[in-house]
């Protein structure tokens, strides 16, 4: 992407934390948060980590100034995982709500990731 992206998130310190689940809304959570870590909003940090208990990702998760999870669906496993370990989520998206269906396709149709990331970005700088 061309243009500069700004994020209204309020610090350099944000933790990203996508889904990954097993659908292809899960999958482009992961594509997303990767681009917003290429796009230097945040840093991409493991979700599995945090339902483990993982120590270190424990220690990165509450030494971040802010968290976004990024949900495939309205499930909102990576939004839950999140709150389970006592984070407050600061900015949840959930991709479904760009007019993403949900299919068990991990694969990605079409124009998925541009219409994703667009709606991603928009909801960051709306903060």
């Amino acid at each position: 992407m061309a243009e500069e992206v700004k994020c209204a998130c309020g610090s350099a310190n944000v933790a990203i934390f996508p889904c990954v689940g097993a659908s292809n809304v899960g999958q482009l959570s992961n594509k997303i948060a990767i681009e917003l870590e290429k796009q230097n909003i945040g840093t991409l940090m493991c979700t599995a980590g945090i339902g483990a208990r993982a120590p270190g990702l424990m220690k990165s998760a509450e030494a971040s100034d802010r968290i976004i999870a990024i949900d495939g669906c309205p499930v909102n496993c990576a939004s839950k995982t999140l709150e389970l370990a006592g984070f407050k989520v600061d900015r949840q998206i959930v991709i479904s709500e760009f007019g993403i269906k949900k299919t068990k396709e991990k694969e990605l149709k079409g124009d998925e990731f541009s219409i994703a990331l667009e709606n991603t970005f928009k909801t960051l700088q709306s903060e």
